[in-house]
């Protein structure tokens, strides 16, 4: 692959840096030894650093030159409760938390970029490297916003990169308009009435309720939403009862939905409550809780900043190994929060599609050592194009 040569030439550093916040994971909110550890390598390469925007996050700011332009570079930074399986030498050390989707590579190309960009800084401007925590399930990236994250540390654009299995090395994937999906979250309660579990007949079984409320949800894509947009309608979670032969009183549903659009995300809302409500009233049952939580947006890349990003990827690799055009994904991603704070473009770098590879959030996935000089390779050539000195841009021109 194609990299500037001096950030292979730390390539062994960084895969160190990996391994070991690897195998130490921190989730949402926690990820304190992370922090530390990136606080304390940006300082000793004489990067100002900001400590405890969303109680755990990290800014470092390197200035150059005079122009007032200014950039952001965001990598994530947190695990998740997962129990890794993998028995080589970094694996996780603390039970129940592993590194299953490769926010340690994402730490560490940021911090390779930081590294050699400290080094040359041959830009005209100012970097914020952004680290980010809680982008799983927690929403670390609008707690930064809300805090004051593009207040306190001016961008005129923002950018976000993560990785995925599947797409070759040395390859990128990045489109203009949706690129993620918006993650919501429901819950229904429905009570009916509880009985012997042999005598069903003197009761309301909210368990055979909140089972045809299960099949009649799935109806809502496949009838209500337009053929040509997409969405995803899944209960991932059925509570009820505590023994054999009792008919519980009440039954718990629990899911989520992936959206693109803020029309169908509003169709689905209201159809899942009336859905709801009415089949239960059918049985002579009731929803007496409802909640409808917006988790995460869309991730929607600006035209502008998308061709920028794919730019300084095809910089490195040539055009033919950027995707210009890949199908968006119906994960979410909080980086979205940043992108509705400012213009900006998330992309996806190829983690390999070898035997043995397998996707994000699985017990048995590792992110990829060999892509982290070419991760940090994208964002470095991303600032000395956006932030090209003058006479970079004249000759550009």
């Amino acid at each position: 692959m194609p990299v500037i040569n001096r950030i292979a030439d730390f390539h062994d550093e960084m895969t160190e840096w990996r391994h070991d916040i690897h195998s130490h994971p921190e989730t949402a909110f926690e990820e304190v030894r992370t922090a530390e550890t990136v606080a304390k390598k940006l300082e000793s390469w004489g990067i100002e650093v900001h400590r405890g925007l969303a109680k755990t996050g990290v800014i470092g700011t390197l200035r150059s030159g005079t122009s007032g332009r200014s950039i952001g570079l965001r990598a994530d930074m947190d695990a998740l409760d997962v129990h890794e399986t993998n028995k080589f030498g970094h694996a996780s050390t603390i039970a129940g938390k592993m590194h299953a989707c490769g926010h340690d590579g994402h730490t560490c190309m940021l911090l390779g970029a930081a590294k050699y960009l400290a080094e040359t800084r041959n830009f005209d401007g100012t970097v914020h490297f952004i680290f980010q925590p809680a982008e799983e399930n927690e929403g670390g990236g609008r707690v930064m916003v809300e805090e004051g994250l593009f207040d306190k540390f001016r961008c005129d654009d923002v950018y976000g990169m993560h990785n995925i299995p599947g797409i070759p090395t040395g390859r990128f994937a990045i489109r203009s308009g949706p690129m993620m999906a918006a993650y919501d979250i429901f819950e229904i309660v429905v009570k009916g009435v509880g009985a012997h579990g042999a005598m069903p007949h003197q009761g309301i079984d909210p368990v055979v309720v909140g089972s045809h409320i299960v099949t009649a949800l799935q109806s809502i894509v496949a009838r209500n939403v337009d053929p040509m947009a997409t969405a995803v309608v899944s209960t991932t979670q059925i509570h009820a009862g505590d023994t054999w032969n009792v008919i519980p009183q009440e039954c718990t549903l629990r899911g989520t939905v992936r959206t693109f659009k803020l029309a169908v995300q509003d169709m689905i809302e209201q159809r899942i409550e009336k859905i709801a409500r009415n089949v239960a009233a059918g049985f002579g049952a009731e929803v007496i809780k409802w909640r409808y939580e917006r988790r995460y947006p869309a991730t929607v890349n600006s035209e502008a900043e998308t061709e920028k990003a794919a730019r300084a990827a095809a910089a490195l690799v040539g055009d033919a190994n950027v995707n210009r055009n890949p199908t968006p994904a119906m994960g979410s991603e909080d980086f979205a929060w940043m992108l509705l704070a400012k213009p900006g473009a998330y992309i996806w770098i190829g983690n390999g599609d070898g035997e043995g590879s397998c996707m994000v959030h699985n017990p048995g996935y590792d992110f990829n050592d060999e892509i982290l000089p070419l991760g940090a390779s994208y964002w470095v050539t991303l600032v000395e194009q956006q932030l090209a000195k003058e006479s970079l841009r004249q000759a550009a021109e």
